[in-house]
């Protein structure tokens, strides 16, 4: 066998172990913060997303320290819009999560699609082919069908669901766009907006959380499990 063709293997293997494991955490995450929210009574969804990104933030910094994140220039006035679109995108989809059941949740997460795409028309000028654009309009149909017969749906689930959406659309537009404009990788973009991310959701998260559910983060009964 070529070094070639070992070499093809090897990446094949690594993408179907990193697809796998993004499907993997990617689903139990979800399940996680739902049980905290539904089982735990965990209702603070800003504040547990600061806490997700000062997880990412220590663990960006060692790799970091291990070499694997290269120093790297990202602007402060660009960090700061896409913290804001970062920050209403995963506050956001917490949100959902927690107003929506889960079905109805990823199902609306499926909507991302249509709207980055309308994102790159409108921004970008592209143009999608005929079986795409009928593929689009087929996810369409079942997001609007799911949306009207899930009993489960509500007004405000709806509204965050909506705004978790397009701020997510947006906020993987500008990962685009900045990965392209400043050269960065994924994991030197993380460096950059984990740290600032966590502080503003860390320091904002309290009070937000209290105007959308009127309880204190404080007051909370934390247990061993819910920690």
């Amino acid at each position: 066998m070529s070094s070639t063709t070992k070499a093809a293997d090897r990446k094949a293997a690594t993408d179907v172990a990193a697809w796998m494991f993004n499907v993997v955490t990617s689903v139990g995450i979800i399940m996680v913060n739902k049980a905290l929210m539904a089982t735990y009574g965990f209702s603070f969804a800003t504040t547990l997303t600061g806490l997700h990104f000062a997880t990412t933030t220590m663990l960006t910094t060692f790799l970091r320290w291990l070499g694997y994140i290269q120093t790297s220039h990202l602007p402060f006035s660009e960090l700061v819009r896409f913290v804001v679109f970062a920050n209403f995108s995963i506050v956001g989809m917490n949100v959902s999560l927690m107003w929506n059941s889960v079905g109805f949740y990823q199902i609306a997460k499926l909507s991302m699609i249509p709207v980055s795409c309308f994102l790159e028309v409108v921004l970008d000028k592209v143009r999608y082919s005929r079986d795409t654009k009928l593929s689009i309009l087929l996810v369409l149909f079942g997001v609007g069908v799911c949306t009207v017969t899930d009993v489960s749906v509500n007004a405000k689930g709806f509204i965050a669901a909506f705004v978790a959406v397009w701020s997510t659309a947006m906020q993987q537009y500008y990962v685009h766009y900045l990965q392209r404009k400043y050269n960065l990788g994924s994991f030197n973009l993380l460096g950059h907006t984990a740290p600032a991310q966590a502080a503003s959701l860390l320091l904002l998260g309290p009070f937000v959380d209290y105007w959308l559910t009127s309880k204190r983060v404080d007051a909370y009964n934390y247990g061993f499990l819910s920690v």
